[in-house]
């Protein structure tokens, strides 16, 4: 269900949403999602109901004590709304849950009614890969799109990607005949260590996201995180002579596909968001405490799935896995 009661008019709304599980590789999605309803402090406004999209057996109800009282929350997906301050504010709508058990298609015809009513101008669905990549690499990040002028104008690439697909590729294509413009950002995450978290790709999505929507995200210490989960990878790594020939083979490769880019267009970028953290005009972002929370009960701690004798594929044919992400 949702309630837009206690919604005010947005400015220039997008939708960010990122799901856990098959399309969230070291959490690095579902993890840029919670930093930016953790920095902007957003109020959650709506929620799916759980009785009509997950299988409980799959993903299970966690119980928690309030005040010596025992409660339930049941896996959902939640919407929330964060105001960006400084010179040109604009609102960012939050989407934040678990990939559904069923009924994908009204999951996401719910979603887009809700885009709908508060205006929202485009989507943005983040997704995280298992791929071929060193841990000591800038993680790479894909933006696709499966409109050809969305392409053009924001230099995306425009998805040609054919196989098994999760919800992240299911809401991109229902905004897609919904006439919704809509963007999906890929990270890779190395293949030989995605146990969550993984905040170097959480950084890396982040990063591209303030590119592709021109706002500055407050990256708290995210940066520090980032830097101790490779050291501590460097020293795992490092204990393995197999391990560390494997990622030594990896980098060799990676920098070898990436000597153009080591000027011209990403030396460009990095540069534009050097100035951009610098801009005192941007402002301070406001805490984003102008919505009633409607959603009838408290947060709990973020809920891992339940283990499966089945786990998703590592590296889908041609699909996120051999850094073709799907759209």
């Amino acid at each position: 269900m949702i309630e837009l009661e206690g919604v005010p008019e947005l400015i220039d709304p997008v939708m960010v949403a990122a799901f856990e599980g098959w399309n969230d590789a070291g959490d690095a999605a579902s993890g840029a999602v919670a930093h930016l309803d953790r920095e902007w402090k957003g109020e959650v406004f709506a929620a799916l109901d759980a009785e009509d999209y997950y299988d409980f057996q799959v993903n299970r109800p966690t119980v928690f004590l309030e005040h010596g009282v025992r409660k339930i929350t049941w896996p959902t997906t939640r919407l929330s709304v964060v105001r960006i301050g400084g010179a040109k504010p604009r609102d960012l709508v939050l989407v934040r849950g678990i990939e559904p058990s069923m009924r994908w298609r009204s999951f996401c015809n719910e979603l887009l009614g809700f885009a709908h009513e508060l205006g929202v101008e485009m989507v943005v669905i983040l997704g995280a890969l298992l791929g071929d990549t060193p841990h000591t690499r800038p993680v790479p990040v894909s933006g696709v799109t499966s409109d050809p002028d969305l392409a053009r104008t924001m230099d995306l690439e425009e998805t040609k990607y054919e196989g098994p697909t999760g919800i992240v590729g299911v809401l991109q294509e229902a905004c897609t005949h919904a006439g919704v413009p809509a963007v999906s950002l890929w990270a890779a995450v190395p293949h030989y260590v995605s146990q969550p978290p993984n905040p170097k790709a959480t950084l890396a999505l982040l990063n591209r996201l303030e590119d592709l929507i021109d706002i500055r995200i407050p990256l708290g210490e995210l940066p520090e995180d980032a830097r101790a989960w490779q050291l501590g990878v460097d020293q795992l790594a490092a204990e393995d002579s197999e391990v560390a020939e494997y990622v030594q083979t990896l980098e060799e490769a990676r920098d070898t596909a990436d000597l153009p880019e080591a000027s011209g267009d990403a030396i460009a970028r990095e540069f534009e968001r050097y100035l951009r953290r610098r801009d005192p005009s941007a402002g301070d972002p406001s805490d984003g405490s102008y919505l009633r929370d409607t959603s009838g009960g408290p947060r709990a701690p973020k809920r891992k799935p339940e283990p499966s004798t089945e786990e998703p594929p590592a590296a889908p044919p041609e699909e996120p896995g051999d850094d073709s992400p799907e759209g």
